[in-house]
């Protein structure tokens, strides 16, 4: 099937999966390939008006990897982060942390 854009990962959220359990390593791999492929917001939704999460859910945890689309390149998307989520709501520290990388690779 046809990718509509590409995904970056940053090392601190490569370090983040390396760091669960392999079977989830494998979830997160399959939703973030099955997001490319279609437009579902189950596994790739729109936080705010930069930042973007793949949603993985996997024996009861709510894992997210959070990114933005880097806007000088086409279909790319820079995942920054990820952490396990314990709320309802997404933390704003979590997208400040992840605000802060944008703003950080776009002054590269």
């Amino acid at each position: 099937m046809e990718k509509n854009f590409e995904v970056l990962i940053s090392a601190e959220a490569k370090s983040f999966i390396k760091s669960l359990d392999i079977k989830v390593q494998k979830k997160i791999a399959y939703n973030i390939q099955k997001a490319r492929e279609i437009n579902d917001p189950k596994l790739f939704k729109k936080l705010n008006g930069e930042i973007w999460e793949f949603r993985t859910n996997f024996n009861k945890q709510q894992i997210r990897l959070l990114g933005f689309w880097d806007p000088t390149r086409k279909a790319v998307v820079i995942c920054t982060h990820g952490f396990v989520k314990k709320t309802q709501k997404t933390p704003k520290s979590q997208i400040d942390k992840a605000m802060n990388y944008r703003t950080k690779y776009l002054k590269k």
